[in-house]
């Protein structure tokens, strides 16, 4: 039975509970004053339907509105679907980009009774608003306004001290992108929309007093506007201290010498840049609508690694169009020379509203129908080749870009001197090894890149084993697999050193280093 009344009930899915939702509590804190009738609920994606439905019913609402994403589109269909099954008075509103393009070809705007496109803060409210005065508006699909910052309400009271300590901390400082790839969907976001910076840094401090050490930007182009960008580094390099963490996502060809300056001042770790590069052939980009100046990337990214501290994410994707294997082995291999501490290889996926779609028939690419619509085959990359990418990410992400073997990746391609060539050859002996991508613990993936080194690459278990061995117990790892122990040294196993208080990964990284 309900135990209460909330008129509105926000909610939405996480991929996990780590990933508290910003929208969810922007859309809360511009409520104005429905926010005393209204609650948000987050959940997961790994949680049943009915258990979710449960939860929100128990608040016996009058509206629900539900965020939804490529990651949880099909899980937040179902809960729809049980809701007006058990509940069919209860008003649904549906936001978040995955409903915003395409909304009418979508099973769940079926079921739905509105859907707001675009971003939602005001909107919201407006139509809350008119429901609960007893109107209907006559339009189920809504096109929001895009809001200025300046009439926004800022959402970060609304972090719980849990969310503090056990929760990625989500923060903007702008709005919007200026360029026009055509894969992403913030190249719809035009213009760029900068916060008011003073009342903006008010917010940083303020969560900075309840104890946050962790940011994480969501702005596409952080580096975007200097002055802001000069500012908002001074803040937390004037805050500075051990366990901070702030994570941006910047233009990787744009890094002028006052922000160098700034960045080379900053201890290990605690700057993480996310670094877009996406393709290192040009054509490729002019298809896309990409435009980057390589050799300031390259001279970006020599700098970054060899003068500062700044934890680098590098982002390559397969698949786009125009884009075969070779070429895309030929930027890998470039991309690894820069040495950024991790590369993210993903999968193109066709989101809704994209323009990326205009080059289907030309490039014949094939699109799994469902989320989170990854190319399964192009012109130029068959379906089983396009496998064996997806397995080559996820290998790579578990020994290059976990920050576990730092130095026992690079006896994959001393010999070739090709990291992506040897890397594929390694991960089409691991998944014919193994038939599987998922559920390898480090200890099973350390005994096979030790198989790998030493029988199918020549190398001598002398020096694969000590190289293992030392990378893992940099690690913290004491736990060894039966062909390492005799390679573990009978001193006190080395521990990682102060970066315990950084995220995992990039704790990892730092320790390597050392």
């Amino acid at each position: 039975m309900p135990v209460q009344h909330q008129a509105i009930v926000l909610a939405t899915l996480n991929a996990k509970y780590s990933h508290a939702s910003f929208g969810l509590r922007y859309l809360y804190a511009n409520l104005g004053a429905l926010r005393e009738r209204a609650a948000i609920l987050e959940f997961e994606i790994s949680q049943r339907p009915s258990d979710i439905v449960e939860r929100i019913l128990q608040l016996n609402p009058t509206i629900v509105g539900l965020g939804v994403y490529i990651w949880n589109t099909d899980q937040t269909r179902e809960v729809v679907a049980l809701i007006k099954r058990l509940r069919p008075q209860v008003t649904i509103v549906l936001g978040g980009p995955e409903v915003s393009y395409e909304s009418q070809q979508q099973e769940i705007v079926g079921l739905a009774d509105y859907v707001i496109c675009g971003e939602a803060d005001l909107a919201l409210r407006e139509l809350c608003e008119t429901l609960l005065a007893g109107s209907s508006p006559a339009q189920k699909v809504i096109f929001a306004a895009v809001p200025e910052p300046k009439v926004l309400t800022y959402p970060y009271e609304y972090y719980s001290e849990a969310d503090l300590k056990n929760r990625i901390i989500y923060v903007e400082a702008s709005r919007g992108c200026p360029f026009t790839c055509e894969f992403c969907l913030s190249s719809l976001d035009i213009p760029v929309r900068q916060f008011d910076l003073e009342p903006f840094l008010g917010e940083l401090e303020r969560l900075w007093q309840r104890g946050l050490r962790q940011f994480k930007f969501v702005d596409r182009t952080f580096n975007l506007n200097l002055r802001n960008s000069k500012t908002i580094l001074e803040f937390f390099l004037n805050r500075c201290e051990p366990g901070m963490f702030v994570h941006f996502e910047m233009v990787p060809d744009r890094l002028p010498e006052a922000l160098r300056e700034l960045v080379k001042k900053f201890p290990p770790g605690s700057l993480q840049f996310e670094v877009g590069i996406q393709s290192f052939n040009p054509e490729v980009g002019k298809l896309i609508s990409r435009r980057q100046d390589f050799e300031k990337i390259a001279d970006n990214l020599r700098f970054l690694r060899a003068e500062t501290g700044v934890h680098v994410h590098a982002d390559l994707i397969a698949g786009l169009p125009g884009e075969g294997l070779e070429s895309f082995a030929a930027g890998f291999n470039r991309l690894v020379e820069l040495d950024p501490h991790e590369i993210q290889v993903g999968i193109l996926k066709r989101l809704r509203g994209t323009p990326i779609v205009r080059h289907d028939a030309e490039w014949e690419m094939v699109y799994s129908p469902y989320a989170p619509y990854e190319v399964l085959q192009t012109k130029l990359i068959d379906f089983s080749t396009m496998q064996r990418l997806q397995r080559f990410a996820r290998y790579w992400d578990l020994v290059a870009n976990s920050g576990r073997f730092s130095r026992t990746k690079l006896l994959l391609w001393e010999r070739s001197q090709k990291p992506f060539e040897s890397f594929l050859a390694f991960s089409d002996w691991l998944y014919a090894k193994i038939g599987a991508r998922h559920g390898i613990a480090v200890k099973s993936l350390s005994e096979y890149l030790f198989q790998f080194a030493t029988s199918d690459l020549g190398h001598s278990p002398a020096e694969v084993g000590p190289t293992i061995v030392s990378d893992l117990q940099r690690c913290g790892i004491e736990d060894f697999a039966k062909s390492l122990r005799p390679f573990v040294p009978e001193k006190v196993r080395q521990k990682t050193n102060g970066s315990v208080l950084l995220p995992k990964r990039q704790g990892r990284h730092v320790a390597q280093a050392q």
